[in-house]
């Protein structure tokens, strides 16, 4: 008998949970960061979903967050027409990137130098983070919203994926557009993953993946309902979606053979993502929570532990627990 998926599920949110991205790891571990609609995005630790902290700053509600690979800064994107990095170890705002519409994207290269933003002014902007006074650079092409914008190819290129139905590739030097995929109908999600570049996408019920240099097709996967998003393991063995239906899919890779699904979520599935290690996926829902999901059942990591029921992290901390931020650099 197979043994029953008991997620994580991390409450604290408000409102619908709309991004999510991973840090890599760190000496201490990786980091989970959270856009909700409630306008205060949250940084907990990756294999537990212990909060950490909340960035206090945006006025609206954040549509989207990343972190850098070292988990020392933080950038989220807002509808109070700002995007913001700031500094994850403490918690403070650095910086204030002043847009003329809604922010939807954010995304650092490598070395976090620079911050790539989009929305619905239809632009990209690539802001130097170590002369903020500077103009950014602005790339023009999208008729309509942008929805999601990554680095790619050792950041040298750009893909954007807007609700115009396209996905576009840049390059960063010459700021020319190399190639457009059209689609039927609008992405909902964009993943890029470096090793391999293989990008995968969402559309309707279908989750597709690319050659992220070519835009070539590499295959299609159609899921049983609408999906609003996807994510590769890191080893490429199989991948996982979130979708209208409150439920989580789980797929081979190679074979397309749908392995599991499991409703855990009251609300639909905005956002999917793998550990940097593989060993779980977060999920964020309307709902307004984020649950955490082991990778291999049963075994034992983080605060799993198979004879245990569902757990619930609210419960499981010490109630009005204070941010600790990364404490753990003081150790």
């Amino acid at each position: 008998m197979a043994m029953r998926q008991t997620p994580l599920t991390c409450s604290g949110h408000t409102r619908p949970v709309v991004d999510l991205a991973f840090s890599g790891i760190t000496p201490y571990g990786y980091f989970l960061i959270s856009a909700c609609k409630d306008g205060k995005p949250m940084l907990r630790q990756g294999d537990t979903g212990d909060w950490i902290g909340t960035f206090l700053g945006h006025k609206g509600a954040v549509w989207g967050a990343t972190l850098n690979t070292d988990a020392t800064k933080a950038a989220t994107a807002a509808a109070d027409f700002t995007a913001k990095v700031w500094d994850a170890v403490s918690g403070d705002e650095v910086l204030t990137l002043a847009h003329k519409h809604i922010v939807k994207t954010v995304s650092f290269t490598q070395d976090s130098n620079c911050l790539l933003t989009g929305g619905n002014d239809k632009l990209l902007r690539i802001y130097d983070l170590s002369n903020p006074e500077a103009a950014p650079q602005e790339i023009a092409g999208h008729s309509s919203a942008i929805k999601k914008a990554l680095w790619c190819n050792d950041d040298k290129q750009i893909l954007s994926a807007a609700e115009d139905k396209t996905i576009r590739l840049w390059d960063r030097s010459s700021m020319e557009e190399v190639k457009t995929l059209t689609f039927d109908t609008s992405v909902s999600s964009m993943e890029y993953m470096a090793d391999g570049e293989i990008l995968v996408i969402t559309y309707g019920k279908t989750i597709a993946f690319y050659n992220a240099l070519s835009l070539d097709l590499i295959k299609t996967v159609e899921a049983p309902a609408p999906i609003n998003s996807a994510s590769l393991h890191p080893e490429k063995d199989f991948f996982v979606a979130g979708g209208d239906d409150f439920k989580l899919y789980k797929f081979d890779y190679s074979t397309k053979e749908e392995l599991e699904s499991y409703k855990g979520h009251f609300g639909p599935v905005h956002c999917v993502r793998f550990s940097p290690d593989g060993e779980l996926y977060a999920s964020g829902s309307e709902d307004g929570t984020l649950r955490l999901w082991q990778t291999a059942v049963g075994k034992t990591y983080g605060l799993w532990k198979c004879v245990l029921p569902e757990i619930v992290l609210s419960e499981y901390q010490s109630g009005g627990r204070k941010a600790l931020w990364h404490t753990w650099l003081s150790k």
